[in-house]
């Protein structure tokens, strides 16, 4: 019988099926997509570490002969173990280990250090690796908490989608409890009512769980592909293989099942608890709420507006969902776009546009210092270099004498005042004087840049302070550090009690042409490498790399950018290890980056936009059988077809706007907020707002929700509403 009811329901309440299918299809299609995007990701992290990192699990270094090796290889968990030729050396062997069952590496490689006599302190764990399969070290009080945040964001997910599909079972049930107060007044047992009603969930959700789940497989394919892309544009990045595993699709189908399930159990359980009596006098229909009155709309649509307030003051607890949903995801995506736009004029205007002219290739020569660099002619006469520059950088100390304060700099209150330094007894204050060491070419250069004659035997300081109390960092103004009255300026490196006199050739407040960012608060030396040589032994600080700086010709392109930075490349790159980047590709790099975190966190705003907007459809189809009543009531008081689709387009206003009522303030605020921490004029924000990105997303919100209540609108006008006052709908 039961068997026979429910099929018999199903074909003739077509709208409430569709909507807990619908519902059902949306879960399944967010989990399966999630959990196939997580797998995807932990993959993907687990590669990327065996590939920089290698597989091993476990590693050994000491005086390991051939029959230690055959040790370790005879243990009994122990799945194979190599030489790291690479690691070993005259001091030991480095044997890495991998092992059959990895969660017991733990407590396998201690026994196996006492099996051959070393102590534990020669045992070392792939920490990184293992921690992607989940497995810690047990003394460890603070275990990895990937895990954790996978499940976190699941059951987050799962209880979102877990009130969609129940707020469309809650719909479709409440409008049968006169139904089931007949079946239950003739007999029915509560637990009768319970098992319909949950093999009913079970038939309606089985085909939109197996198509949701293979939809989400799709959509995670494709956005694994996009993903790869734009790993593979940025340098060092490479494509990652879509990977799908059998236990994957049945955790998702299994989540999506157990979702379904739990949505259903709750108001198939109120109702089979219902007593016949309270059953039968149910009617079913939209409860409006009295003395409540909706002002706002009332003004302004008049008496469709005043109902149109009544019927979502009833529905309130049915939209807290929908409403929250897609606040959330509207206010995440403007947020989100609103930073990135900050973040972008930021970098901008402080990186690319700052040094936009001071390069296009820059190479880092590793573990090299400037005197044993001896390319520099070659660099310097390369064809398409325009100009070339070769330097390192020192570490220094300078003791400035009170009076040697400039007279701006007395007047702000001197070094006490900006930079927090204080005046020791003797009578002087110790600043930072980091040291530009530059080619001797470059220097010449630069000496004539600042108007002094040409030559080798002393430094230009960069003479300048920025004016921190009547500027910020955003904006920058300097006044002079020091008087321009001194022969020399004594220097001594971190450490060191002696200092060492170094003459100033000029002062200037222009630095040279290098992608150099110097202290606010420094008295930077700029220093020919003929110089150094002669004082490096007793001011000392030198870092260990040397940097050069390339400019190619004018207007320079990317392909242009990309074939210099190849040339320099092979020259230096035979007899030096080197990183090398150009300026232009650095630039679409990073563009590609935003790209990519723009991508991971759109999607998420998306979801929770799918979330709210299938609640919507959820809720208009689903009180579709309620609210005929509740339209034939008003029809029989003389309301027109026209006056109803008034309410609904109400309704769809109310419901799509009010999450952009409350998120475009938040939104400004946090605009200005955050603009002025940055000190970032607001004006130069709205100039490159986010307007098109943010008005399409709010468009479709409204596209959606109108459609849902266009869809509910059509369908309700199409039905007798006169019958509807005196009729249920049984077989």
């Amino acid at each position: 019988m039961w068997k026979d009811y429910s099929t018999s329901y199903i074909k003739n309440n077509r709208a409430s099926s569709i909507s807990i299918m619908t519902a059902a299809l949306i879960s399944a299609l967010c989990l399966s997509f999630l959990c196939s995007l997580f797998y995807n990701f932990w993959v993907s992290d687990i590669n990327n570490i065996i590939q920089d990192e290698g597989d091993w699990q476990g590693r050994i270094t000491g005086e390991l002969s051939d029959e230690d090796m055959a040790v370790i290889r005879n243990f009994g968990n122990v799945k194979s173990v190599v030489v790291n030729e690479e690691l070993s050396d005259d001091k030991g062997t480095v044997a890495d280990i991998t092992f059959h069952n990895r969660r017991t590496v733990f407590q396998d490689m201690p026994l196996i250090m006492a099996e051959l006599g070393l102590s534990e302190d020669a045992a070392e764990y792939h920490l990184t690796l293992l921690s992607k399969y989940f497995v810690h070290d047990p003394q460890d009080e603070e275990p990895p908490l990937l895990m954790a945040f996978y499940l976190a964001v699941l059951i987050v997910v799962s209880v979102s989608l877990i009130l969609i599909i129940h707020n469309s079972f809650a719909l479709s049930m409440n409008a049968r409890i006169h139904q089931f107060g007949i079946f239950s007044s003739i007999g029915a047992t509560p637990r009768q009512i319970w098992i319909c009603l949950m093999q009913e969930a079970l038939v309606l959700s089985a085909v939109p769980i197996l198509l949701g789940t293979c939809i989400g497989i799709a959509l995670s394919y494709a956005a694994m592909q996009a993903v790869s892309r734009i790993a593979v544009s940025v340098p060092g990045g490479y494509a990652s293989d879509w990977v799908y595993h059998p236990a994957v699709f049945i955790i998702t189908v299994l989540s999506s099942t157990l979702t379904v399930l739990f949505s259903a159990w709750v108001p198939a359980g109120k109702l089979s608890r219902l007593t016949p009596l309270e059953a039968i006098r149910n009617t079913g229909g939209l409860q409006l709420k009295k003395k409540k009155h909706s002002r706002i709309l009332s003004f302004l649509f008049g008496i469709e507006g005043e109902l149109s307030g009544n019927a979502l003051k009833a529905q309130k607890k049915a939209q807290r969902t929908s409403t929250l949903s897609l606040t959330l995801s509207f206010l995440s995506f403007t947020l989100i776009l609103c930073f990135f736009t900050l973040s972008g004029i930021s970098t901008e205007y402080t990186y690319f546009d700052r040094y936009q002219d001071a390069w296009d290739v820059m190479v880092t020569v590793k573990d090299t210092g400037i005197g044993d660099f001896d390319l520099t002619p070659n660099l310097q006469e390369m064809d398409g270099v325009r100009d070339c520059t070769v330097y390192q950088k020192a570490k220094a100390q300078a003791f400035i004498p009170a009076e040697w304060q400039s007279a701006e700099l007395t007047r702000l209150g001197g070094l006490d005042v900006l930079s927090g330094s204080l005046e020791t007894p003797e009578g002087y204050y110790e600043a930072a004087a980091p040291v530009i060491v530059l080619d001797d070419e470059s220097f010449m250069k630069y000496c004539e840049a600042v108007n002094i004659e040409p030559q080798l035997d002393g430094s230009i300081l960069l003479n300048r302070i920025w004016d921190s109390v009547n500027s910020n960092f955003r904006y920058k103004e300097y006044i002079p550090f020091v008087v321009e009255n001194k022969e020399a300026i004594y220097l001594k490196s971190s450490g060191q009690k002696e200092t060492t006199a170094l003459p100033v050739l000029a002062y200037t407040q222009e630095a040279p042409v290098l992608r150099e960012e110097y202290e606010n608060f420094a008295l930077v030396q700029f220093v020919p490498v003929s110089m150094w040589e002669k004082v490096s032994g007793q001011i000392g600080g030198a870092e260990d790399d040397t940097y050069i700086r390339v400019l190619g010709e004018e207007g320079i392109t990317l392909a242009g950018a990309e074939e210099l930075e190849d040339r320099i490349a092979k020259l230096i790159g035979r007899n030096y290890d080197i990183e090398i980047e150009n300026r232009i590709g650095e630039k679409i790099t990073n563009d590609y980056m935003i790209s990519g975190y723009l991508l991971v966190l759109g999607g998420f705003c998306v979801l929770l936009a799918v979330i709210g907007i299938a609640n919507v459809f959820s809720n208009t189809l689903g009180f579709l059988t309620q609210r005929k009543r509740e339209f034939a009531q008003y029809m029989s008081v003389g309301m027109t077809p026209a006056g109803i689709r008034k309410m609904f387009c109400v309704e769809a206003l109310v419901i799509a706007g009010r999450p952009l009522l409350i998120t475009l303030p938040l939104t400004v605020i946090f605009v200005q907020l955050m603009a002025a921490a940055s000190h970032l004029n607001p004006v130069e924000f709205w100039a490159e707002a986010p307007i098109i990105p943010i008005a399409v997303f709010c468009l479709a919100i409204f596209v959606f929700v109108a459609l849902a209540y266009y869809i509910g609108g059509k369908r309700l006008l199409r039905c007798n509403l006169i019958e509807a006052l005196r009729n249920d709908t049984i077989a």
